[in-house]
């Protein structure tokens, strides 16, 4: 049996990890969607069973038989005579356990097929708990077309899994996907499939999950290629969408079952860069929230840039009847700040309250007296007031089961310009990874736009003077953070060229940087390691973020001389 048409339906979803009967009751229906679409086939992403990633438990056998019991289940509904399925799911076989997927049609499992590259750098550790497949993979064949199914990583090596499959006389490539957003990386994904187009002169569709994980934002933007290397479709980013794709087959010279190409599916516009780093902090937030089963959130409200960014992040995600903003002023808040917030909390239509913090301080201070009689005031007194702030955060976090949003940006993160058990209190960071000119830069595009799922109002929602002041923590008289740190954007070239490129001091001072700058910003960067780990996690926007990606000793002594 043999076909000229073949109607394949990529599913584009936000599965939850470790909710197993959830994702197979959302792999449902979006089989039925597919159906009602005349979909032969429904490709799912990476592990979609189970959630990607799965982590450690994978290590469970109470999960593994889980997953395996939801995809046995599934495949059985195929025997209704609608579309077959591509879905993945760990299997636990004589050879290992393994990042599975499994093709079943007409009531059965007709195929498995196991990942045979596993990454295991920056954000993957897939060694750690799966055994490559332990052998190259074959086509399958669905309805007299040879499919080849590369898994994820299996396109990015170079073990020769695409060759392999079109050697083996595959038709077409569909490749299941877990890949993580960074800016600019739906550019680096259409160029490693490009390449595999070239070296196999096969078409490949690339299915990528959605959703937030953790630190991880799945963006979709799933598409394909067609063999002669145009763009055969695009998916949306950062929407869940089932779309079915038409793909037919054509008479080929030196070809014996002819050359398949998509002839119809969608063409989506991806966002530009502001907007979809945006959007991806704002899905990141929405779904820890959501995914995690809190009601609604809290975030201390300064008037300041970082924390107006995170309200305005929360009220897009979640709605202004789910934030809370709370102004903790001491003797330090400016008149500037206390309108800066109001006027912020208005614009966003959210809940704001006020709750002066001079009494705990005071009661701290006084409580030490003893102990520190005789020292000099200073950074000891001022951390008092993060610190009494970050409690009543966590207070109010308590009695209303709100979690705490903290806002430290990447900048600050990166040197430690944070108070421990203070302002980096909170549940979850949707800034973590935005240095502090990414802060100023969304800000502004967000008083300009309104992305697209966003629950916030339009219009400027961050005032102009939030945007323009001198940023500062405000913990002494006339305190501004230049104080402290280079000014902002000569301190996050210096971070970026430390932390996601890894050069060397040479190379930075090259660049234009004073020395001793440079040398202090890495040695500030070096000690704040210890206040990281006991970060709440945040959105990875960039390449390599502090957690999963950056993965750097805290007791270290190494500093580069140059």
């Amino acid at each position: 049996m043999s076909t000229d048409i073949l109607r394949i339906a990529v599913a584009q979803l936000n599965p939850i990890v470790g909710d197993v009967a959830g994702n197979l009751a959302k792999a449902r229906e979006a089989r039925a969607d597919a159906a009602r679409q005349g979909a032969d086939l429904v490709l799912y992403t990476e592990l979609f069973l189970a959630g990607y990633p799965p982590e450690d438990l994978v290590l469970k056998p109470a999960f593994l038989a889980a997953c395996e019991k939801a995809a046995e289940d599934f495949a059985a509904d195929t025997a209704d005579g609608g579309p077959g399925v591509i879905i993945g799911t760990p299997l636990k076989r004589k050879s290992g356990t393994h990042n599975s997927i499994i093709v079943a049609d007409g009531g059965k499992i007709i195929a498995e097929r196991f990942k045979l590259d596993l990454p295991n750098y920056g954000e993957f550790d897939e060694k750690r708990v799966f055994q490559a497949g332990p052998h190259m993979p074959g086509p399958v064949n669905f309805r007299g077309v040879r499919l080849g199914i590369p898994i994820c990583e299996d396109i990015w090596g170079d073990l020769g899994v695409c060759e392999t499959l079109a050697e083996s006389g595959a038709e077409i490539l569909l490749v299941p996907n877990g890949s993580p957003y960074y800016r600019a990386k739906i550019d680096v994904r259409q160029q490693v499939v490009v390449k595999q187009v070239v070296e196999t002169g096969l078409p490949m569709l690339y299915a990528n999950q959605l959703g937030g994980q953790d630190e991880l934002i799945f963006d979709g933007a799933s598409f394909a290629i067609n063999a002669d290397h145009s763009l055969a479709f695009q998916m949306s980013q950062f929407e869940e969408f089932v779309a079915v794709s038409t793909w037919k087959r054509r008479a080929a010279e030196g070809s014996n079952h002819g050359v398949w190409a998509c002839v119809d599916g969608p063409m989506s516009k991806i966002p530009e860069k502001q907007e979809a780093d945006y959007r991806a902090c704002m899905l990141g937030l929405r779904d820890y929230v959501n995914k995690n089963g809190f009601k609604n959130v809290v975030l201390g409200l300064s008037g300041g840039i970082d924390s107006a960014i995170c309200a305005a992040l929360a009220v897009d995600a979640l709605g202004e009847e789910r934030v809370r903003c709370v102004m903790m002023p001491y003797r330090y808040t400016s008149k500037d700040s206390l309108k800066d917030a109001e006027d912020c909390a208005r614009a966003l239509g959210c809940r704001y309250d006020i709750v002066p913090i001079f009494e705990p301080v005071e009661g701290f201070l006084h409580a030490l007296t003893q102990l520190f009689e005789g020292t000099k005031e200073g950074i000891t007194e001022e951390n008092l007031q993060s610190r009494a702030r970050g409690t009543i955060l966590m207070a109010i976090s308590n009695k209303f089961g709100s979690m705490v949003v903290t806002t430290g940006n990447k900048s600050e993160m990166s040197v430690g310009y944070a108070t421990l058990y203070g302002d980096m209190n909170g549940g979850f960071n949707p800034i973590k990874d935005l240095y502090k000119m990414q802060v100023y830069a969304l800000s502004a595009w967000r008083n300009g736009h309104v992305p697209p799922g966003a629950l916030g109002p339009s219009g400027q929602v961050i005032p102009q003077n939030i945007i323009d002041k001198a940023p500062s923590a405000e913990l002494r008289e006339n305190q501004t953070d230049q104080d402290s740190l280079p000014p902002y954007p000569v301190l996050d070239d210096i971070l970026e060229c430390l932390v996601e490129n890894e050069m060397g001091v040479e190379e930075i001072v090259a660049r234009g940087h004073d020395r001793a700058t440079v040398t202090r910003v890495e040695h500030l960067l070096y000690i704040a390691e210890y206040k990281r780990r006991q970060a709440a996690p945040g959105v990875k926007i960039t390449r390599k973020n502090f957690g999963r990606d950056r993965r750097y000793p805290i007791t270290n002594k190494f500093r580069d001389r140059g």
